[in-house]
């Protein structure tokens, strides 16, 4: 039986007083690759906010990577993002630091204290996303690309059973763009790690077809088709 990363049952989605989403009913599995697109202003962020515990949920119930999203308080949100990686468009480098500090600042916010198993992640990690020999690069250092590869190599490195990916192509041209998306997919595929993807580049989803889920006129739609759009 497959096991269900992300769980939403009935559930409202509210920034402040404003609903954003009404009755939002998800289930993605262990694995499982997930488009999540609509055009901007339709709840894409307000909806991935939720699933990392940005936004309180209130209405609803709501289960990511095993945490209950409704009991989630400022001391629990650690357990539940431990469990996720994040990537962001804009990378949100530190860019005082090189790369391999930016990869031990994370390690130490989650609670690593050991110097040397630090050490051997993060080469783990850089190698898998082929940056093994960059590790004392400053971010400047870094293409673009490279620097995605970095955020994405950040986001693995509790070896997260969720990856939620926010418009990781946004800042990139085609060819990179398509290093990533194979990047996102070998990540998936080989770890069995569950990807949900904000994106409205409907270029990279008719190259790297999956499922696909959009938020619509306050509501969401699982199984969407590109035609929708």
């Amino acid at each position: 039986m497959a096991q269900s990363i992300v769980e939403l049952r009935n559930v409202n989605i509210y920034q402040g007083d404003t609903l954003i989403l009404k009755d939002v009913n998800i289930s993605v599995d262990k694995g499982e690759f997930v488009y999540l697109v609509g055009k901007t202003g339709t709840g894409k962020s307000s909806l991935l906010k939720t699933l990392y515990g940005d936004l309180q949920l209130t209405q609803g119930e709501g289960w990511v990577v095993g945490q209950d999203l409704k009991t989630l308080t400022w001391k629990t949100v650690p357990f539940l993002r431990r469990n996720l990686g994040v990537v962001f468009q804009d990378f949100q480098l530190l860019t005082d630091r090189n790369v391999n500090e930016n990869m031990k600042f994370v390690l130490k916010a989650t609670g690593w204290k050991d110097e040397k198993l630090m050490d051997d992640k993060i080469s783990d990690v850089l190698e898998k996303v082929g940056l093994k020999t960059k590790g004392f690069k400053m971010p400047f250092e870094l293409s673009g690309g490279e620097q995605q590869r970095l955020d994405v190599a950040r986001a693995m490195l509790n070896s997260p059973k969720l990856i939620l990916a926010d418009e990781p192509t946004g800042n990139l041209d085609p060819e990179t763009s398509d290093e990533i998306m194979q990047l996102l997919f070998q990540i998936s595929r080989d770890y069995n790690t569950t990807i949900i993807m904000a994106t409205h580049d409907y270029m990279v989803i008719k190259k790297f077809p999956a499922r696909m889920i959009k938020t619509e006129l306050g509501k969401v739609w699982d199984n969407a088709s590109i035609e929708l759009s």
